[in-house]
């Protein structure tokens, strides 16, 4: 979430570096400094009510894009302005210079970072709370922020409308399990299928009825069509599968497992990803599935396990890759992939 106004930091972190990401062009960033100063006398004078609502400086929303958290600390950031009557630009991440910024975490790989960082830069002011999804902090942000702004009786007191409420803050705990990684609610998985599946309406520039859209999603309605499309892809996937191959993870330093190769079929890498799990530790071979195929001229290998004790993270890692336990990919050169099954790579049955 984005400011204009300097804020002091609250946590420290490392110094600027001398190369940043910067927006796509400058007609681009005058844009949006043009639509953050106070509207012109005249044209604010048209309307009473757009004065109203259309004073002072704009604040700026940049959320991380595509993911639902993001989408939603966005939704947050706009019910709260337009509660309050302020001037707000959402749009999808591109760079926060030279923007002052507050910002919102809940993982730990960030909080164990901090005593390892320099100081903060003085456009940054960041936020903390593992005990509770980042998206969840913004909406407890922006409502406490509400109630202290409250100026008149024409102001909404809360950030939702009695109907939206609960059904937000539903979709809100879902998210929130898989972001914590607890999966202590019923279907979190098949919940997480559904929204993998909406993530390309959530780009605002493109889709401008986006935050109406996220108002009006009802956890029973996406459980009910995850569940649906889990099956559907799980058995797209074990049809899929003829003849894995067994691959040696990092020429060996990491174990083996059953890979295949799914060229064009890399929208079911994750169903793929844990039946070829399953079926590596059946084969007594570590419980890891590697779906492999070309993305854009890139031999890519995404990992997958259904083991809760294996880290396929550490894995992509060693190879410039990322992701999380259960979870991860990374791009890997023909010839270096060739080494993995040059060796005891007979076709498994």
């Amino acid at each position: 979430m984005l400011r204009r106004r300097p804020r002091l930091p609250a946590v420290p972190s490392p110094p600027a570096p001398a190369r940043r990401r910067a927006f796509r062009s400058e007609a681009a960033l005058e844009a949006i400094r043009s639509h953050s100063l106070p509207p012109k006398a005249a044209a604010a004078a048209s309307s009473s009510d757009a004065a109203d609502d259309q004073a002072g400086p704009a604040s700026l929303a940049l959320y991380n894009y595509p993911t639902f958290a993001g989408a939603y600390a966005a939704l947050a950031a706009r019910l709260f302005h337009q509660r309050a009557r302020r001037r707000l630009l959402v749009l999808p991440f591109s760079s926060v210079e030279p923007f002052s910024v507050i910002a919102f975490d809940h993982r730990q790989s960030t909080l164990a970072r901090i005593p390892k960082l320099g100081h903060c830069p003085s456009n940054v002011e960041l936020h903390i709370d593992t005990s509770k999804s980042s998206v969840r902090f913004v909406f407890d942000y922006f409502s406490k922020k509400l109630a202290e702004t409250k100026s008149d009786s024409r102001m909404c007191e809360n950030l939702f409308d009695q109907e939206d409420e609960e059904r937000v803050s539903n979709v809100l705990k879902y998210i929130e399990d898989a972001d914590l990684r607890r999966w202590q609610l019923p279907n979190t998985k098949e919940f997480q299928t559904t929204l993998r599946d909406e993530r390309a309406k959530l780009n605002c520039v493109i889709n401008p009825h986006v935050f109406e859209q996220l108002l009006q999603l009802d956890v029973g309605d996406l459980l009910t069509r995850g569940k649906s499309l889990a099956h559907d892809r799980l058995q797209a996937a074990g049809e899929f599968i003829q003849k894995p191959f067994k691959i040696r993870l990092g020429r060996g330093l990491y174990g083996e497992c059953l890979a295949i190769r799914a060229d064009g079929h890399s929208k079911l890498s994750h169903e793929i990803g844990l039946e070829l799990s399953q079926r590596s530790a059946a084969a007594g071979l570590r419980p890891i599935g590697a779906v492999v195929f070309m993305q854009r001229g890139i031999l890519k290998v995404c990992l997958r396990t259904t083991d809760n004790a294996i880290n396929t993270a550490e894995i992509a890692k060693a190879y410039g890759g990322g992701g999380k336990p259960s979870s991860s990919s990374f791009a890997l050169r023909m010839d270096e992939f060739n080494t993995w099954t040059s060796v005891n790579s007979r076709i498994m049955n």
